[in-house]
């Protein structure tokens, strides 16, 4: 269910190597239906660990975290207009932004899949 190629947060947002970041499919099903997303502009710093967006559900309102510090260089316009993309696929067609990391070597410091797996095991 949680592609190998990802690393992982304890916040449930998975990044990629090229800098792709989304929200986890654990996420998605703690949220319920997804109405509203709520993102950054290209070229906004991120932080890793800090908010740099939100995801509303008909439940509740979630911030997101960075898991790396950089360079929002692209945001997925389509969960615009359709931000239920996110329940139906959240590890593919629904990431949220692409990001230029500042430290590579962050991406290596985060959760692989079995850790991550190991981690909502436990919840």
């Amino acid at each position: 269910m949680y592609p190998d190629q990802y690393k992982y947060t304890k916040e449930h947002e998975w990044v990629s190597a090229d800098g792709t970041v989304g929200i986890t499919d654990h996420a998605q099903k703690e949220l319920g239906d997804i109405v509203y997303v709520d993102l950054p502009k290209p070229g906004t710093a991120v932080e890793t660990g800090k908010s740099f967006g939100s995801v509303e559900s008909v439940k509740a309102v979630s911030d997101i975290y960075s898991p790396v510090n950089g360079e929002v260089t692209e945001v997925n316009e389509a969960l615009a207009t359709a931000p239920e993309k996110l329940n139906e696929d959240p590890h593919g067609t629904a990431w949220l932004v692409k990001i230029k990391f500042s430290n590579p070597a962050e991406f290596d410091g985060l959760m692989s899949k079995a850790d991550y797996e190991a981690y909502i095991g436990g919840l």
